[in-house]
């Protein structure tokens, strides 16, 4: 079988703008009190942690994985597909299961929320309300977001991808 025959007959072609949105609004959230998080150690923190978190999650992802990608060019769940088109050649569909990108995601993606949350305890570790006040608040959002992950079930099972996408909560074949 071929990756592309591999793929899920009955998946979705396109999602809709409002769900593109609030999940990218939720995520550039996720980057920001990330970014106020390591402010608390520093400003130069706040600003690298929030340029790494961009150039990887927007950029370099993009190119490691949505480029290979059924939904390349498409409005896939993130509306990914369409922005590495506007930034990148397409790859290859074959190569999207052994990508780097797929293997680095989970990394990258711990790390938004462990960064904070270790900038956050070096903070706490002063005593200061404030501080202790904002790192429950992250790791709420944090847990939110985890919760949020292993909930993708539902987006999953309509992803044309949903076959050969190593991160995908939904492989049953229907």
């Amino acid at each position: 079988m071929t990756k592309k025959s591999g793929l899920y007959k009955k998946g979705i072609e396109s999602v809709s703008a409002p769900g593109i949105i609030v999940n990218n609004a939720l995520i550039i959230v996720w980057i920001l009190l990330g970014a106020i998080a390591c402010k608390y150690i520093s400003i130069y923190a706040a600003y690298i942690y929030a340029a790494y978190s961009v150039t990887i999650v927007f950029l370099v992802l993009r190119k490691l994985v949505c480029t290979n990608c059924y939904y390349y060019d498409k409005w896939c769940y993130l509306g990914w597909g369409k922005l590495s088109a506007k930034l990148f050649k397409k790859g290859k569909m074959e190569a999207f299961d052994s990508s780097v990108g797929i293997k680095i995601a989970p990394l990258v993606y711990g790390s938004l929320t462990l960064i904070p949350i270790l900038a956050l305890s070096i903070s706490a570790y002063n005593k200061t309300i404030q501080t202790s006040t904002f790192l429950y608040i992250f790791t709420g959002i944090a847990v939110l977001s985890i919760y949020e992950a292993l909930s993708r079930k539902k987006i999953c099972s309509q992803c044309k991808m949903k076959f050969v996408c190593p991160g995908s909560a939904a492989k049953t074949h229907n």
